[in-house]
């Protein structure tokens, strides 16, 4: 650990109330990258509501799929390790959800457009 980051913290312990120091010291706080990794990726999340309003024909199929693989695949791993994160466990199961439903709706995009070649 670097010398800046430990002295850093050591400052800020003295900052947070009593109250608040189990969460502050916990195993999977903000003192690790087990809380820090999960906060961040709340932002593929808001990307994935904000794509929600994309035209269907811009959204690609590839990126879907590897937000859900990804999701999947991470969540299990938040509940393999220890301690189990249960924020990285949550944070990915919407990536995981944004994903499976852009996929959904290209998929019923794509088999609309053959219906309509069919019937015309």
């Amino acid at each position: 650990m670097s010398v800046i980051y430990r002295k850093g913290i050591h400052m800020l312990d003295k900052l947070v109330p009593a109250k608040l120091q189990p969460i502050w010291s916990h195993e999977a706080g903000p003192k690790t990258i087990f809380f820090w990794a999960p906060a961040v990726k709340w932002g593929l999340v808001i990307a994935g509501i904000g794509d929600l309003t994309r035209p269907i024909e811009n959204v690609s199929i590839s990126q879907s799929a590897a937000l859900s693989a990804t999701g999947v695949v991470w969540a299990r791993y938040s509940l393999v390790i220890i301690p189990r994160n249960w924020s990285l466990f949550a944070v990915n199961i919407f990536v995981a959800s944004s994903g499976i439903y852009q996929c959904v709706r290209r998929f019923r995009y794509e088999q609309a457009l053959k219906k309509k070649d069919l019937e015309t």
